[in-house]
């Protein structure tokens, strides 16, 4: 007993707590089974359910914000993982290396700033915001303690008056009680009357800051990043500029069933035999308006510039030549092999003229003629076609013979002739051995 004393703990003490438990709990059961009246207070009542509203929202926003952090933590460290790549692959001898790796620097103290500025001005006032909030919970449930042992008081007093035999002394002593009892409820009952509406009231102002706070760091955050941003764009393009030489295009992967182009052309799928188109060579002239229907001018890279003009259709026509003409006409055909001669005779104004029946149709500059794809051919370069079986592709001669592989030519698809008349984007190269000459 005596060590339970050492702690302010007396037997006394104990069993008047626990005699206090007791009583609020009959209180209480006489309350709900409606055989005890209790007091009431529907404004407090309000006041509770917003204090327990503003914490429930408080508490919302604390976590979110937690996230919202964590979200920035994440972005910083990813955007230095970036930024490390880029100064690895930052080639010493480059231009600009020493300002891609100053702005990576302040990107890296930018993201820094901006989280602890979070931290400080938002994630701590949202802390001291919510410290306010157990104390006053606590004190509103002992308020509530109080208001039941007051009720409790009040009944035990109203009972020893209404009793048949009544006891003077026990009625004062139960006054007594009544009156400590009603004080102390009043009292916490007051405070939290004033506290819990300007606590209410509050959470505008509050709100208003944090958010005002979040919004203002934010922009500067993004300004400034902006800046950074511009500043290593400038250094992208003077290196682009300085080395734009030395660009490649970026090339797509080769499939299984298309090998790259190089000096060996890809072999059809299947096991198929490679479509070579035959073209004849006739070393003997023929007259200048015999025009010999499916004749074509093949790629060669010593093609005279005169055969590419009269494929592109600037020569008069045959008929429209004047005297004196068809003698130098006769002399250049005996010079050129018969297939220009065809050609010359079959083009005419950039138009060719099919078998009977056929329709006129104009044709891209420099045309020799016509294959059809015999298999699927996936391009594995932009610079190529992409083939499908039985699509009709316009042979033309390289820009630069010097340029052509063996085994590919260069064309257009028909159908994109047709429709766009460029051939700046629809033209490309092809394996021959895909195809089949049919004109």
């Amino acid at each position: 007993m005596a060590e339970m004393g050492s702690k302010g703990v007396t037997a006394g003490k104990i069993a008047s707590n626990v005699q206090k438990k007791l009583t609020r709990a009959q209180e209480k059961v006489l309350q709900k089974l409606g055989k005890a009246d209790e007091t009431k207070d529907e404004q407090f009542e309000q006041c509770v359910q917003n204090f327990n509203k503003q914490l429930t929202e408080g508490t919302r926003l604390q976590k979110d914000l937690r996230t919202y952090l964590a979200s920035v933590k994440a972005m910083h460290e990813a955007s230095k993982k970036l930024n490390e790549c880029l100064q690895e692959v930052y080639e010493p001898d480059w231009p600009g290396r020493d300002e891609a790796n100053k702005i990576a620097e302040n990107n890296d103290l930018l993201w820094v700033d901006y989280h602890q500025k979070l931290v400080d001005q938002a994630l701590l006032t949202m802390d001291t915001y919510l410290g306010q909030f157990p104390d006053i919970k606590s004190r509103i449930a002992k308020r509530g303690r109080k208001l039941v042992d007051f009720d409790s008081a009040r009944h035990h007093y109203e009972s020893l008056q209404t009793a048949k035999k009544k006891d003077e002394a026990k009625i004062a002593k139960a006054e007594e009680e009544l009156i400590k009892a009603q004080k102390v409820f009043e009292e916490m009952n007051v405070d939290l009357q004033e506290e819990l509406p300007s606590l209410w009231n509050s959470r505008v102002g509050f709100y208003v800051n944090t958010f005002q706070s979040i919004a203002g760091l934010e922009e500067n955050f993004h300004k400034e990043m902006s800046k950074l941003s511009q500043n290593l764009s400038d250094v992208l393009v003077s290196l682009e500029k300085q080395h734009g030489s030395n660009t490649f295009t970026i090339k797509a992967q080769p499939s299984d069933n298309a090998p790259a182009k190089g000096n060996k052309s890809p072999s059809p799928p299947d096991g198929s035999p490679a479509a070579t188109p035959e073209i004849r060579v006739n070393h003997e002239p023929e007259p200048a308006g015999a025009a010999t229907p499916g004749a074509a001018l093949p790629k060669s890279p010593s093609q005279p510039a005169e055969a590419s003009e009269v494929a592109c259709g600037t020569h008069p026509a045959a008929g429209a030549q004047e005297p004196g003409e068809t003698a130098a006409s006769e002399a250049a055909s005996s010079s050129l092999p018969a297939v220009v001669v065809e050609t010359f005779s079959a083009t005419v104004n950039g138009t060719v003229e099919g078998g009977s029946g056929a329709g006129r149709l104009d044709l891209p500059p420099g045309f020799m003629f016509k294959v059809q794809a015999q298999h699927d051919y996936t391009a594995t370069d932009t610079d190529e076609l992409q083939l499908k079986a039985g699509d009709v592709v316009l042979v033309i001669p390289f820009q630069n013979p010097e340029e052509q592989d063996e085994g590919w030519l260069m064309g257009v698809k028909e159908s994109d002739w047709i429709l766009h008349k460029e051939l700046e984007k629809c033209r490309g190269v092809f394996p021959e051995n895909f195809t089949a000459r049919v004109q």
